[in-house]
């Protein structure tokens, strides 16, 4: 018989249902870049809509990457929707960094806004670890906010 039982994945923190203050600063650090280039890109800085959509599609290729480093540690190896979860990921973080402004944010609006939806999902069932539970969904609510401010600025 299988074991279906949930089990966490093996980082230190695997198993705590709060994020460890790593997580908290590399977590939150990088989303912040958003909102702020997308003040920038209000305040008339002709870079910041470039810059925000580049760093959105970098750091979307670089969290395909996470989910496919847990998936190397999930019990009985990595599950469809771990696979898929990367792929979606990956192939929305790269289509955005060679789009257009307005498609590129859009792709990078879906890809985060996935991420809130999944990663409480996987974490529930053991396919990350527990805190993201409760760390993505503001996390990415932070990434969110500034990619849709960016993209409304990319319209004009």
């Amino acid at each position: 018989m299988t074991d279906t039982t949930p089990h966490p994945a093996p980082t230190p923190e695997g198993n705590a249902p709060n994020a460890p203050w790593l997580s908290l600063i590399f977590g939150y650090g990088p989303v912040l870049v958003l909102p702020i280039a997308a003040i920038g890109a209000w305040m008339g800085f002709p870079l910041a809509l470039v810059i925000g959509q580049m760093w959105g599609g970098a750091i979307l290729v670089f969290l395909a990457g996470v989910a496919r480093g847990l998936s190397f540690f999930t019990p009985g190896g990595p599950h469809v929707s771990q696979m898929l979860t990367m792929i979606l990921r990956f192939s929305l973080g790269l289509l955005a960094l060679i789009a257009s402004p307005p498609v590129g944010l859009a792709l990078l609006l879906v890809g985060y806004a996935s991420i809130a939806l999944t990663d409480p999902w996987l974490a529930r069932w053991g396919g990350a670890p527990r805190h993201f539970a409760r760390l993505r969904p503001p996390q990415m609510g932070v990434a969110l906010i500034g990619l849709l401010a960016l993209f409304l600025l990319s319209l004009n």
